[in-house]
């Protein structure tokens, strides 16, 4: 695996959000998912529009709250029943899961490296999170992905231990 450190600047995203605790994943996030790739034709703003973008904060315990995200400009108005949310400028690091890989490798091998490193995962200030290594999550995926075999970067928050 390769893993870079980057840092990408402060950005807003539209689309919908999906919470709940592992066990209701199936079928009901992937129906969130599916739901925003299916209006994102009502995000007349995307800054990239072949890339949905998954960002996960384990902030419910058992689970996680979901946003199935465009990144915007500030001119895109937030669309009936969708959501706005804004991250910060964060360094990540960054790996890639690749198609026909298994993901929860690609996710312990990550854990590995971050163990491994000079770095931790990022904790905000204020914020309960139920994951200890790895409580925010960003996937950006591209929207021509087979959804049975996916491939996408995923983008860790860090910061130096």
């Amino acid at each position: 695996m390769n893993y870079e450190i980057v840092t990408l600047p402060a950005f807003r995203a539209v689309g919908l959000k999906w919470e709940g605790i592992f066990s209701e994943i199936v079928p009901n996030l992937k129906e969130v998912i599916q739901q925003t790739e299916d209006r994102a034709d009502e995000l007349k703003y995307k800054v990239n529009p072949s890339v949905q973008l998954g960002l996960s904060y384990h902030v419910v315990e058992n689970g996680f709250a979901h946003y199935a995200v465009y990144e915007v400009s500030d001119e895109q108005e937030i669309p009936d029943g969708m959501i706005e949310i804004r991250v910060p400028e964060w360094t990540y690091v960054k790996t890639t899961h690749h198609k026909g890989k298994d993901i929860h490798k690609t996710y312990a091998d990550l854990h590995q490296w971050l163990f491994d490193s000079d770095y931790t995962a990022l904790r905000e200030a204020g914020v309960d999170y139920y994951d200890p290594y790895m409580p925010i999550k960003h996937e950006y995926c591209p929207v021509d992905r087979d959804p049975s075999d996916p491939h996408f970067d995923i983008y860790i928050p860090i910061i130096k231990k």
